[in-house]
């Protein structure tokens, strides 16, 4: 086999993933092993495994290894109530996030008009990443209005939940009013951030969460990964 017959590896790996010999979940041969057993070279191997990934059988996770894709792993419902936490505690799936980034900006024209705000108020804005079972599922950021919530970042950390947080400025109840689902291809560091291949698409959710008189209180745009989510949409509470 020449190095440039990647295609014969790609074939046998994919086979095996589809005839269930290679199981999802299962961590595949490291690259040595599939040179030694294929007798190729590195780059065909790399190749194979690139072109596998791209297309979502394989996941590549840093510092861990290359397993093979397993069916999506949350369901996600939204509905009038979206409540993270809420929907992967019915999973038995543990759930934890990071805050990777927060300060106060000026408000976009997108993120003013959701916020009811002019463009340039200032916003609070944090970013944070959200995983599930130690593997990350999502990151995008929330915009929330300075004058309203000033510290509403540090009381979210000391809390350990939104809802927590907004109870703790009198807001017991929320909705989501609105949320709008496109799919792209991960930009700047969001395809290393979600340990995925940087041309295996991810699901975009821009949404609205409102108080019950239809107040804005935070619009969020989070990018969640295609291969470990799937959303339903819901009008329940």
């Amino acid at each position: 086999m020449t190095n440039s017959n990647w295609k014969s590896v790609y074939t046998v790996l994919s086979e095996e993933i589809e005839n269930g010999l290679l199981k999802p979940g299962t961590r595949i041969p490291t690259e040595p092993e599939l040179v030694a057993r294929f007798g190729t070279g590195r780059h065909s191997v790399r190749k194979a495994v690139d072109e596998l990934a791209r297309q979502g059988k394989l996941s590549v996770e840093q510092g861990r290894g290359t397993f093979v894709q397993s069916e999506p792993m949350i369901a996600y419902a939204l509905g009038r109530r979206t409540r993270l936490r809420q929907n992967l505690a019915e999973q038995a799936t543990r759930v934890s996030g990071e805050l990777l980034h927060a300060g106060q900006m000026e408000a976009t024209d997108r993120i003013a008009k959701e916020l009811g705000l002019q463009e340039g108020d200032s916003v609070v804005m944090a970013r944070r990443v959200t995983l599930a079972d130690d593997l990350p599922i999502g990151v995008g950021e929330a915009y929330r209005c300075a004058k309203r919530f000033p510290d509403f970042t540090e009381r979210r950390n000391e809390l350990g939940s939104t809802t927590k947080t907004y109870q703790s400025y009198g807001i017991n109840d929320y909705l989501r009013a609105h949320s709008t689902i496109h799919s792209r291809l991960p930009r700047g560091d969001e395809a290393k951030i979600l340990q995925q291949h940087p041309q295996m698409p991810v699901m975009v959710v821009r949404a609205l969460d409102t108080m019950l008189d239809g107040s804005p209180l935070c619009y969020k745009e989070v990018v969640w990964s295609a291969m470990r989510v799937r959303f339903t949409i819901t009008d329940e509470e």
